[in-house]
């Protein structure tokens, strides 16, 4: 008989399989209750007898369609009424099926739906609810894509551009609340995604591809690390950091009450 965890209680979405299934398999092993969502039932139920089995830990399966927002608004309920929930895995996405100038508009419009309005609907509802209880974490899933959009699908990295920026954002007014928060950026990753998008991931090249327990490992260290964002395939931070210092010296930049010289020269040329 499982009791209740010390850790509480996390949700992950999408884990069914790929990343979101690894981190609940290394969350069980951490000693975490379960919530698994997804909409593959069978495959949840499936994962969850076995993490109790092998770890002793509470799995409950809850059915979502997260491309659906009557399923969105149920997972949204279940953070903010479940006082045991102490962690959120957003990550429940899905990826391009090819170039956006040839990608059906219907299945653009549906990855809008998972990438973007669910994934900032449930870090809402959590960092609410967490605020609330005065602790509990967030960690989303975003992409290494995210800081190169010229190199996907846009409305691709423009949804993880997305959950990027909704994570720092919210980061910001999360302090001293007792709630964390991190994005992780995944680059390519050894799941089932590209085969969901009609591609093999034998296909690229294996010095660019991570084993997913690699990844989440990575991404779990840096949360116990107290990273906002973790790229777990970067070796030196000092890169990063440039890169938000070099953001940090245009804000002053960004809001003026006059426009810049350049366009005013040109407007009186």
């Amino acid at each position: 008989m499982t009791q209740n965890s010390k850790l509480g209680t996390a949700l992950v979405t999408g884990s069914s399989s790929g990343i979101g299934a690894t981190f609940a398999e290394k969350l069980a092993a951490r000693g975490y209750d379960l919530v698994l969502v997804a909409r593959d039932e069978d495959r949840l139920k499936a994962l969850a007898e076995r993490l109790t089995q092998q770890h002793g830990v509470k799995t409950e399966v809850l059915r979502a369609d997260l491309t659906q927002r009557g399923d969105v608004a149920l997972v949204d309920r279940r953070l903010r009424q479940d006082g045991s929930i102490t962690l959120l895995v957003n990550n429940a996405g899905v990826g391009p099926q090819g170039p956006l100038l040839k990608t059906d508009a219907d299945y653009l419009d549906q990855m809008i739906e998972l990438n973007v309005f669910a994934a900032n609907r449930l870090a809402v509802a959590a960092a609410q609810a967490f605020v609330g209880r005065g602790k509990g974490g967030i960690i989303n899933t975003a992409s290494v894509v995210s800081l190169w959009p010229q190199a996907f699908n846009g409305t691709y990295t423009a949804s993880k551009g997305f959950v990027l920026t909704l994570t720092e954002s919210l980061a910001a007014e999360l302090e001293g609340t007792g709630v964390r928060i991190q994005a992780v950026l995944p680059g390519l990753t050894r799941t089932e995604i590209f085969e969901r998008a009609g591609g093999s991931v034998e296909k690229l090249p294996p010095e660019m591809v991570m084993d997913v327990s690699d990844l989440v490992d990575a991404a779990l260290a840096g949360f116990d690390q107290g990273e906002l964002i973790t790229i777990p395939s970067l070796a030196d931070k000092a890169l990063y950091e440039a890169y938000e210092e070099a953001r940090a010296a245009l804000r002053p930049h960004l809001s003026l009450s006059k426009p810049a010289a350049r366009y005013l020269n040109t407007a009186n040329a």
